[in-house]
């Protein structure tokens, strides 16, 4: 028996929408193009798109979750729960936690990376997203090196990014405001954190050999690499060459341009899509993408935009919906190494979303299936009929 029937929608089948059925059953698609039979349950999703789950690449807006004010902390489980809620309300049925890892005491310390890696590891089964782990390293973090070699070697990362974010906090050291956030983030007094700095800037020699080394442990252990914020090609390069295949969020046209020159999968915020532009004053994602310079869309901040971005770029006219969504699905997925979703068809993973798109800049989710199952419905009268499951019978002894 057919475990979910989708009824009349139009389907994202290949590139091309189609008017079509679609059968669940398991945590797989049986079958496109399918006849109703007596499934458990139907979803009437006529009038509405029927599209593969987005898969996320970089989000880290659940570290809201954890500190919604500076100093003020919540519980890491009830805060990846409330996460989990929410990715699942915008579409998303794949999403890569993009967890900081810095030199920093405080919300990016690596005591909080332990604690978020041991709670995704904890909590997984029982999400309704495919919750995974995505470390990102302040490659002046020196003194982690060994742990985190290890968590590579033992396969507990999913991605891993290489950041450096030093020449930012000297910058904005000389900023009182700017210095007074990342003050209060991690927690230390502001003559300890200038301290902290000062030290930490002391080692910078040392972070090349650091990053080669690494770099060799995750290609070791097969885990996908990202570098963030590569600000020329020659960067770019560098680390193409000890295989870090997907540049995260390059910082001008010229070296997104070597990157895609050679294959690599390039990562811009959804965010940035939906603004109209960089919150940071930087590349311009839509012109990116009209230019094909950009083949991944991620939440980055915010999880709406992925679901957001996709439409906007539809109503603007750079790409097509059918192309516009392969950079919130299959993209990322590829990108990723996740060969078994990020498209619709027969004996993918059955991550399926419907969407209203009466309104074209303000999609509607209606219904989410993750894995096979209905973790998400805002409108129950597109249930068109559940058959009753059979009941074990119980014998007396």
């Amino acid at each position: 028996m057919t475990d979910i029937f989708i009824e009349g929608g139009r389907t994202l089948v290949s590139s091309e929408l189609a008017e079509t059925s679609l059968a669940v059953s398991g945590t797989d698609i049986a079958q496109i193009d399918a006849a109703r039979g007596r499934p458990r349950l139907a979803i009437d999703a006529r009038d509405l798109l029927v599209l593969p789950g987005i898969v996320d690449l970089h989000g880290d807006a659940f570290e809201r979750q954890m500190m919604p004010r500076a100093g003020v902390d919540f519980p890491i489980d009830v805060a990846l729960d409330d996460t989990d809620r929410q990715v699942i309300s915008n579409g998303i049925t794949t999403v890569f936690h993009a967890t900081t890892w810095s030199w920093e005491p405080g919300l990016r310390s690596g005591d909080n990376a332990r604690r978020l890696l041991e709670a995704i590891e904890r909590q997984r089964p029982h999400f309704a997203a495919d919750t995974r782990f995505h470390l990102r390293h302040e490659t002046y973090n020196l003194d982690a090196e060994a742990e985190i070699g290890q968590w590579l070697a033992e396969g507990r990362v999913d991605l891993f990014a290489f950041n450096d974010h030093m020449d930012g906090v000297v910058a904005d050291i000389s900023n009182p405001r700017k210095r007074n956030r990342m003050v209060e983030r991690t927690g230390v007094s502001g003559e300890d954190f200038d301290k902290l700095v000062a030290h930490i800037v002391s080692r910078a020699a040392e972070v090349p050999a650091s990053i080669a080394r690494l770099a060799a442990t995750a290609r070791a252990a097969e885990v996908r690499m990202l570098s963030h914020d590569d600000a020329t090609p020659a960067m770019r390069r560098n680390f193409r060459a000890m295989g870090v295949r997907l540049a995260e969020f390059p910082i001008n046209e010229e070296t997104a341009r070597e990157a895609a020159d050679h294959g690599d999968a390039i990562v811009y915020g959804a965010p940035n899509v939906v603004r109209g532009g960089s919150h940071t004053g930087w590349t311009k994602a839509s012109d990116m993408i009209a230019k094909g310079l950009c083949t991944v869309l991620a939440s980055d901040y915010y999880y709406p935009a992925p679901l957001l971005a996709a439409f906007r770029l539809a109503a603007d006219g750079v790409l097509p919906l059918t192309e516009a969504w392969k950079l919130i699905s299959s993209a990322p997925a590829e990108a990723a190494g996740l060969t078994d979703r990020g498209t619709l068809a027969a004996g993918r993973r059955a991550d399926i979303l419907l969407v209203d798109d009466s309104m074209p800049l303000r999609p509607r989710l209606v219904a989410v299936i993750a894995a096979g199952k209905l973790v998400h419905l805002t409108d129950a009268t597109r249930l068109a009929g559940i058959a009753a499951t059979p009941r074990e019978t119980i014998v007396a002894a």
